[in-house]
């Protein structure tokens, strides 16, 4: 209880520090701003003051530097080095961390005091250029040995000149001064030519002085050149300042978090298992050449399956209704249409063959976002919509979001509990395969409870086929889709169970010696379809999600469009698919991306129940798997980067479109 207390205290002060040290930076922001329209010298200090402790947190954060913290290595049984642990007191520590930013912020501030009260611009750039270059060259002299770079002029040369040009392009385009973007592409690519392309630790302490001297002294340049702003200039930066400000911690977050270890990530894909020889682009080759990402060896056998012929007379069908649909209409298919609903099982049934023949870690990815999004989304939209106004609707709705309560760990037991099969001669413990086992013995047995199962089983047929006859009666095909698919399914259920043809239904095996046996499903083991059945568990949980966002979209709609629909004289079904569809359909959209980006990244359902065994592994397990079980870095953060590109498009087009109708 004492740890558990200790932790509760500790995680509450760094909230109430952090909430504090925010609101501490945004105040001490909007008063440094303040200052640039009546005391430009007084905001040109501050804000270098504020600028070289910031460059202080960058080295002394990191433990860079000399005096900034007594390390220790930590190496694995391998003697190879993970990282560095701080030892030390509190206080011993805070002091080490807090020393150097201090004083590069008084350096920085008596310099730019100094520039911001000169008016001769020879002065102000040579005062900036020596003041930042000797700071700089300081903190390179205090660089730990590790640290230090093993100078590359070639690569160093080749940075700042591809930088700097990048600088001035960009500040054309935004017609800027050129030179300004120049020295600031440069200082840039000086940094990354000389820390980020040679090896550290195998340097001097004079290369190091020097890697930071010249773009300290750089930016001491760019800062001193422009002139003194006049009143309009600072009514601008004041306007723009404002802004920044209060996007700055947002944007510091998104950096810190995503940006800069993205970029990490990227830069360590390019090396080997060990992060220490370069192989460019060799890990991303890895990735698309292995059978287990990406296997076509068995393509051609989705021809043949069931579910590709099955989705090709779907498609017949779907002619055929489209062209009648195209005679009433002009169009062959539209949302609601009869035409409709035989393509998207098409689809889905192609999709399935696909996918169950072309195998593999990046094929079971693509089939997790297009079945967990499809039937969430579309499970969602139906539950919104069958619940708006009902009787129950807040009961309903509350029990399906319920699933969202749960974590993706404890869904996947619930679910692997739901899934297991036991032998045959067992009694089977598992929720489905207790009720498949027990429909056989149904189907293939005597007595009251056959009897009564399968005249219940007639009666749902009838009412079936009763319905569907009365949609096509009143000349409303859209509505008969659903329930003649469900009447069809019904009586090939019911086929079976009375043993017309194939000798019942459910998980029973006749021996030769006449016996019936239970014959349970292997809905984790079984490739390719256990894939399914792990997704299902994601979908249980998103169908809340969807339900929830969807049915206060539909709730959002003006009432006056419904009324004018009806006026003219529109069904329920058109007032839905040509009406309230149309208005919610951005919100589909961020649906539809929420749900993608969670799929690309699905990891906890298939560590719990399979740890990617029997063909389940996705690109989440195996980059886990692969940087942290089997050692291998390089491919680890390759197989992340393909993670994050993957998701990042689907982002910036759902933002675009988002924009574009805001």
């Amino acid at each position: 209880m004492g740890d558990i207390a200790g932790k509760i205290i500790s995680t509450l002060i760094t909230i109430v520090v952090a909430v504090a040290a925010s609101g501490a930076v945004w105040l001490t922001a909007n008063l440094i701003v303040g200052q640039a329209r009546h005391h430009w010298s007084r905001f040109s200090t501050l804000a270098m003051g504020v600028g070289g402790f910031a460059f202080g947190i960058v080295l002394a954060g990191n433990r860079a530097l000399v005096g900034t913290g007594t390390i220790e290595v930590e190496t694995d049984r391998n003697d190879e080095v993970l990282g560095w642990i701080t030892t030390g007191g509190w206080f011993e520590r805070f002091i080490a961390w807090v020393w150097f930013p201090l004083v590069a912020a008084i350096a920085f501030a008596v310099i730019g005091a100094v520039v911001g009260r000169q008016t001769d611009r020879r002065i102000r750039i040579a005062i900036g250029a020596i003041g930042l270059g000797a700071v700089g060259a300081v903190a390179g002299a205090l660089v730990r040995e590790e640290f230090r770079p093993d100078i590359e002029p070639v690569a160093i040369l080749l940075a700042t000149v591809i930088v700097a040009g990048i600088g001035a392009a960009v500040s054309t385009l935004r017609h800027r001064d050129v030179i300004s973007g120049a020295l600031t592409g440069s200082a840039l690519g000086w940094v990354i030519g000389a820390w980020g392309a040679p090896n550290l630790g195998a340097g001097s302490s004079g290369w190091a002085a020097v890697a930071l001297t010249v773009p300290t002294a750089v930016i001491g340049v760019r800062i001193a050149r422009p002139d003194a702003p006049d009143q309009s200039a600072l009514d601008r930066l004041d306007h723009k300042s404002r802004a920044i400000i209060f996007l700055f911690p947002a944007l510091g977050f998104i950096s810190m978090n995503l940006v800069i270890p993205a970029l990490r990530t990227f830069y360590l894909s390019l090396f080997d298992r060990r992060t220490e020889n370069w192989v460019g682009l060799q890990n991303y080759r890895t990735i698309f050449s292995d059978p287990k990402s990406w296997d076509t060896s068995e393509w051609t056998n989705m021809f043949s399956s069931r579910l590709m012929v099955t989705g090709a007379a779907l498609l017949v069908v779907f002619a055929i209704l489209g062209a009648v649909h195209r005679r009433r209409t002009g169009r062959i298919v539209e949302l609601g249409s009869p035409s409709s609903f035989p393509l998207l099982g098409a689809v889905i049934l192609i999709g399935f063959a696909i996918t169950t023949t072309v195998r593999g870690t990046i094929v079971n990815n693509i089939w997790w976002v297009l079945v967990v999004t499809l039937f969430s989304t579309t499970l969602g939209l139906a539950i919104a919509v069958l619940a708006d106004g009902a009787r129950f609707e807040r009961i309903a709705k509350s029990i399906i979001f319920m699933p969202m309560a749960v974590s993706l760990v404890g869904a996947s037991v619930i679910w692997r509990f739901m899934y297991i099969a036991r032998d045959s001669a067992k009694t089977q413990t598992g929720v489905l395969n207790s009720l498949w086992v027990g429909l056989g013995r149904l189907s293939t047995g005597e007595g009251l409870p056959t009897l009564i199962i399968g005249l219940l089983i007639i009666a749902v047929f009838i009412a079936l086929v009763a319905f569907t006859g009365r949609a096509l009666a009143k000349g409303e095909p859209a509505r008969a889709g659903a329930p003649a698919v469900l009447a069809i399914l019904i009586g090939w259920f019911g086929w079976r169970y009375w043993g017309i043809t194939g000798g019942g239904v459910g998980g029973f095996r006749i021996r030769d010696t006449g016996e019936i046996t239970a014959q349970p499903i292997n809905f984790i083991q079984d490739p390719p379809f256990n894939n399914f059945w792990l997704m299902v568990v994601l979908v249980w949980i998103q169908t809340g999600f969807a339900m929830v966002i969807l049915s206060a979209a539909i709730k959002a709609v003006p009432a006056e469009l419904i009324e004018a629909a009806k006026v003219d004289g529109a069904t329920e079904s058109q007032i839905f698919w040509r009406v309230v569809l149309p208005q919610i359909a951005t919100t589909i959209g961020v649906v539809v991306t929420a749900i993608v980006v969670l799929v690309m990244k699905v990891f906890d359902i298939v560590k719990v129940m399979t740890n990617g065994n029997f063909g389940t592994e996705v690109l989440a397990n195996n980059m886990f798997r692969e940087a942290f079980q089997v050692g291998d870095r390089g491919l680890g953060a390759a197989l992340a980067m393909l993670i994050f590109i993957s998701v990042v498009p689907i982002m910036f087009l759902n933002i675009r479109r988002m924009q574009r109708e805001g």
